[in-house]
């Protein structure tokens, strides 16, 4: 079984053998060159009751680690595809994750909208 690059407090969900990526058939899984594999697992998770300056602080100690991640796209990918509901994870928050996936919905709705928009002129 696959593990993600960090645990949460919450138990964390294995990642699906079927969504690898081209760089998990040619060198192993996307985590196993993960930077966060290599630091705590606190960094990525808040504790229960963090107050907001100490959430925001880690918050940003965590994505600055992300953004020296070889895989920092995979693992968003992930975190969206999942979904990981707590965390950092490719350099997002829950909440940052949470406008993503709000956005492509409206993005996938718009698209949806205007695919039946030509049939039915097709038609």
């Amino acid at each position: 079984m696959l593990q993600p690059p960090h645990q949460s407090l919450q138990a964390a969900a294995p990642v699906p053998a079927q969504r690898g990526s081209a760089r998990e058939d040619e060198a192993g899984p996307w985590h196993s060159e993960a930077v966060c594999r290599r630091d705590e697992a606190g960094l990525f998770f808040a504790p229960s009751k963090e107050p907001t300056a100490a959430r925001l602080s880690r918050e940003q100690a965590a994505k600055r680690v992300c953004a020296r991640c070889p895989v920092m796209v995979e693992c968003r990918e992930h975190a969206l595809v999942l979904p990981e509901p707590y965390g950092v994870w490719g350099g997002l928050t829950a909440a940052e994750r949470r406008v993503v996936l709000a956005r492509r919905r409206r993005r996938e709705a718009a698209a949806a909208a205007g695919d039946a928009g030509q049939v039915s002129r097709i038609a």
